[in-house]
């Protein structure tokens, strides 16, 4: 008989198929009574595909040893709750790498010449009448990336394709890279002309862009949020964007997306994006094919590919 594993929300189409020809997948997020699916099959699930897993939804999976995350990103998992379980959590990285920093810099580059606003202004046929005002480029600028990881790598190389700087901060100092290290956030966003966000989520990050740190970016620098909205103090940044005290944001993430503020919509000094970083056919199926890999990498007895617990 097939494993029984526990699905807990939509994955992509060949995701779910590869999962179906080899398991008996129960969908969580597709049942009218979760209660009831979950008491009904308790005794059976070894895994789980998906995120969104707290220490109360183990403890009624007790033969769960496996989290299978879609995503890089894997805070909406209680992972200190399943270390002590001794569940094992995997997650997606690497192959979301490129996609994600390609957006980052169509971001930067959208706002640093209004693209959208660009476009609007000739749909709206406003060109004949005045001319569109002169903005400013990348090149020649500081660019200070928060989570110099995997993708924090590959967002530097392309700012310096750009002709940018690049320094960095994060937990600690990487030796081996050849960037300017800040062991203090705000005194970076004080040098710096951008600020790049792509550091993960959690609470040890939560509001890690403070109010100061935006108030040193300053009403010339330009922030970037590429990663989770919860670590910008948003209400803050709302704020000094509609006054003019930071320069402008270019957003794929919010505070509690899909719903955004409405304040955002009136401003000419952001770009909004809806959470679209790994969002490829390319990307999405890879993430897809490695969440499916480190289940049957488990069942077999064989190391996981990209675990995290």
């Amino acid at each position: 008989m097939p494993e029984e594993i526990l699905q807990t929300h939509k994955l992509l189409d060949r995701c779910e198929k590869a999962l179906a020809e080899r398991y008996t997948v129960h969908k969580l997020h597709e049942a009218a009574d979760k209660e009831a699916l979950i008491k009904s099959v308790a005794g059976k699930i070894r895994a789980v595909a998906g995120g969104n897993v707290d220490g109360a939804l183990m403890d009624k999976l007790p033969k769960l040893e496996i989290i299978a995350n879609f995503g890089v990103g894997y805070d909406s998992i209680d992972t200190k709750a399943a270390k002590q379980r001794n569940i094992r959590v995997t997650n997606t990285p690497n192959v979301l790498n490129d996609a994600v920093a390609e957006l980052t810099l169509g971001l930067m580059i959208g706002l640093a010449r209004r693209i959208p606003q660009g476009d609007q202004f000739v749909r709206q046929g406003k060109w004949p009448k005045q001319s569109f005002p002169l903005l400013t480029e990348l090149n020649g600028k500081t660019v200070g990336i928060l989570g110099l990881g995997r993708i924090g790598k590959e967002i530097a190389t392309r700012c310096q394709a750009m002709k940018m700087r690049v320094v960095y901060h994060g937990r600690s100092r990487q030796h081996d890279e050849p960037y300017i290290f800040y062991d203090k956030l705000i005194d970076m966003a004080r040098d710096s002309d951008w600020l790049v966000i792509i550091a993960p989520g959690g609470k040890g990050t939560e509001k890690i862009v403070s109010r100061q740190v935006l108030e040193a970016l300053g009403p010339e620098g330009f922030i970037v949020n590429v990663a989770r909205g919860t670590l910008i103090d948003e209400a803050a940044m709302l704020e000094l964007l509609q006054s003019k005290k930071l320069g402008g944001a270019a957003l794929d993430v919010f505070e509690k997306e899909p719903q955004v503020p409405e304040g955002f919509f009136a401003l000419d000094n952001v770009v909004l994006s809806p959470h679209q970083g790994s969002a490829t056919h390319q990307t999405r199926n890879k993430m897809g094919d490695l969440v499916v890999a480190n289940i049957v990498a488990h069942f077999a007895g064989e190391p996981l590919l990209s675990a995290v617990v």
